[in-house]
């Protein structure tokens, strides 16, 4: 195995890729009692159109969750219950370009991860176990739908984006999941569960080599090909400048989100990522001009937050809470970006929260699980996480108001709105 050792954060990680495409990273831990493994696959939400075998295929939205479902499914039960027998907490999630399988255990580690790598890479269920699971997702659906946060974000979504398929929503709709079958998952299995899509990562105090010797003992030889995927061409432009709707809520809510220019993978992914954090705190957090001069008109409450975003070809930067006035807090917001872009950032106000950002960066190594997500998400975007070091040493404050002029305009920014009901 190849190890690299990171002065800057004071950690080594251990890097092998198998024959079959598999990497492996480890982070070992000495001394520590619990171990964490993180097994995930480039293969998310956004990814409803693809090419296997020569042929366009168009899936439901929402397969990808429904799959993270279905996969705990074995011939000899249910893969969390045998997990749990063995003190392990395991769980999964689906997010818009990654679905990951993960547990972690202070005990019968190594059996637990042959339990892990197995269930993950041979797929078992039946037309009835599928239909019987339409059910539960479909209530699921049903639930979240009835959520005026969801509601509020979808919405944005939908009208910063006209045809990425990042405007869908990754549990699908309780229509589009009634197509799902039995075959589609094994497709969509064979497509994307391939060892070559996917990337094994455990941290804690294990043998790096023996983790490997255990995966190359249990996954296919063979990789898998590469997976040709349509996102959809997106324009620059956004699909609607408003949208609101009535719910049950005590106080109308808003979210005003801006369509930023996205990054192509590798170093470049990585730079704008920490860009877009540093830019959304200069204009958005809580010890910001902003800030503070809509809090002193009343315009927010405690509620008020933002946030930048990025996936596949799309990039996004995002505020709201609660507000009476809405329009009026996006008007300021394009006031400040206006103020910051003529004026520059003051670099003081910059270095504090420049400061802040890092050390939330570094205090992130303490998650076990954190450190895997990260290094997942890095190697599927063709970056290395733990670099993030020297991207934050070369960033200032004139690249972060430049960020800020470029990308959060009135051409490129829609307002969503939840009011309560009449």
């Amino acid at each position: 195995m190849r190890e690299t050792f990171y002065e800057r954060l004071g950690e080594s990680v251990y890097r092998e890729k198998l024959p079959n495409g598999l990497m492996i990273c480890v982070v070992p831990k000495p001394g520590y009692a619990k171990s964490y493994a993180f097994f995930a696959t480039r293969y998310g939400g956004m990814d409803v159109r693809f090419r296997l075998g020569g042929k366009w295929l168009d899936t439901p939205a929402g397969i990808a969750h429904y799959l993270e479902h279905k996969m705990f499914d074995t011939k000899e039960g249910n893969a969390l219950q045998e997990l749990a027998k063995n003190g392990a907490e395991p769980n999964a999630f689906t997010s818009n370009a990654m679905t990951a399988y993960y547990f972690d255990s202070t005990e019968h580690f190594e059996e637990n991860l042959k339990i892990l790598l197995s269930f993950v890479s041979v797929p078992y269920f039946t037309e009835e176990s599928v239909a019987k699971e339409q059910g539960i997702i479909a209530q699921e659906i049903r639930m979240v739908e009835d959520n005026p946060d969801w509601q509020i974000y979808t919405r944005m979504m939908q009208a910063l984006y006209r045809t990425s398929t990042g405007r869908i929503s990754i549990a699908g709709t309780v229509d589009s999941i009634k197509e799902i079958t039995a075959q589609t998952l094994y497709d969509c299995h064979k497509a994307f569960y391939t060892p070559s899509n996917m990337i094994l990562t455990v941290v804690g105090d294990v043998d790096p080599v023996h983790v490997v010797d255990i995966a190359r003992g249990i996954l296919p030889r063979e990789g898998g090909p590469v997976i040709e995927r349509d996102y959809g061409v997106e324009p620059p432009e956004v699909a609607a400048r408003a949208t609101e709707r009535q719910m049950e809520v005590a106080t109308p809510m808003f979210l005003t989100g801006y369509k930023c220019a996205p990054a192509a993978d590798g170093d470049d992914y990585l730079r704008l990522a920490v860009v877009g954090d540093l830019a959304c705190d200069v204009l958005l957090g809580d010890s910001s001009p902003l800030y503070l001069r809509l809090y002193d008109k009343g315009l927010i409450n405690g509620s008020f937050g933002g946030a930048f975003e990025m996936m596949p070809g799309m990039a996004y930067l995002y505020a709201g809470g609660d507000s009476r006035d809405a329009n009026a807090v996006a008007e300021e917001i394009q006031k400040e970006v206006d103020r910051l872009a003529r004026e520059g950032v003051d670099e003081a106000f910059f270095r504090r929260l420049h400061r802040a950002s890092f050390g939330e960066s570094l205090r992130g190594l303490n998650s076990f699980e954190n450190i895997a997500i990260s290094l997942s998400e890095g190697y599927f975007h063709g970056y290395d996480a733990f670099r993030f070091p020297q991207v934050f040493e070369t960033v200032t404050a004139e690249e972060t108001a430049d960020f800020l002029r470029k990308n959060i305009t009135a051409d490129h920014g829609v307002l969503s709105r939840i009011l309560p009901k009449d």
